[in-house]
């Protein structure tokens, strides 16, 4: 009778472990059913977070395919129209007017040979800094953005795409870079007609002759401080200065040609090219972007 009870005791001890076992494997695999859903779902819910807090770029990616298109204008001169030139009349302060119209400013820009025998201008520009015209906008409207322009000659030539804006000031301050170009456009001019096509003809091509262009023409008023770095002649009817407006480097074209009515004769020089200055990178950043067509060929 003792053994049979005991026995009986072992069976029934033997049973229960098997359900416990049972069950414990009923819960883990419950469990990781359940972490997988949790964690699909946390991931789905994580990547549906980031697609809705996410910046819209549209606005400010329609402004660069906007300023695209008018560099396009701007270069849309007639092949065949005798004494104009193919590739438009442009200088980079036509570059640097179009980017600031659309609420931007010009990192860098340069040249390069292109095909066959022309020349290929790129430019880096920083848009959103400023929403473009004066209707009221939200603040994260325009998130800022970098996009990079190439061009040669025709609008045909123009090409956009983005790019990675620079993790660092051009003039290696600390800081971001959306920061300096923030405080280069507010040391804009306050002049009545900055950025405007006009003649320079009839002023001397003295450091003094431009700083009586730039007061007669309202370039700047009386609350702007100017001081000009240096100048140069660049052929018989151009003169070009590198001059501190307010503290930011601006470069000033100043042409006698009665062609030159159509050029802006002041403009902020590139971010990149700032600290420096000089008469060399003004000179070269008022040359024409387009050439004439007789001498194309």
């Amino acid at each position: 009778m003792t053994v049979q009870a005991v026995e009986a005791r072992e069976d029934r001890w033997s049973g229960s472990g098997q359900a416990r076992g049972r069950g414990a494997g009923l819960w883990v695999l419950l469990f990781t059913v359940t972490a997988l859903v949790a964690g699909a779902t946390g991931v789905a819910g994580t990547l549906l977070y980031q697609r809705i807090t996410a910046p819209d770029t549209s606005a400010v990616d329609a402004q660069a395919a906007e300023l695209a298109q008018d560099l396009r204008s701007d270069l849309n001169a007639g092949f065949w129209s005798p004494g104009h030139t193919f590739g438009g009349q442009f200088t980079e302060g036509t570059l640097v007017a179009q980017v600031e119209a659309h609420g931007g400013a010009l990192l860098s820009a340069g040249s390069g040979q292109g095909q066959p025998g022309g020349h290929v201008h790129t430019a880096k520009v920083m848009l959103g800094l400023l929403p473009p015209g004066t209707e009221t906008v939200a603040a994260d409207a325009y998130p800022v953005r970098c996009y990079r322009y190439t061009f040669g000659f025709g609008a045909h030539s123009v090409k956009q795409s983005t790019m990675a804006c620079p993790a660092s000031r051009t003039d290696s301050e600390p800081g971001s870079l959306a920061a300096q170009m923030g405080e280069l456009l507010a040391r804009q001019p306050t002049g009545a007609y900055v950025y405007r096509q006009m003649a320079t003809a009839g002023y001397a091509h003295t450091p003094q002759g431009a700083v009586d262009l730039l007061k007669d023409k309202r370039l700047v008023s009386a609350r702007d401080t100017v001081r000009v770095v240096s100048g140069k002649a660049d052929g018989g009817d151009v003169y070009v200065l590198a001059l501190h407006i307010n503290g930011a480097c601006h470069y000033l074209r100043m042409d006698s040609s009665s062609s030159a009515s159509r050029l802006i004769p002041l403009w902020l020089a590139p971010a990149d090219e700032q600290e420096a200055c000089s008469v060399k990178q003004a000179v070269a950043a008022a040359a024409l972007s387009g050439i004439d067509p007789a001498k194309a060929g």
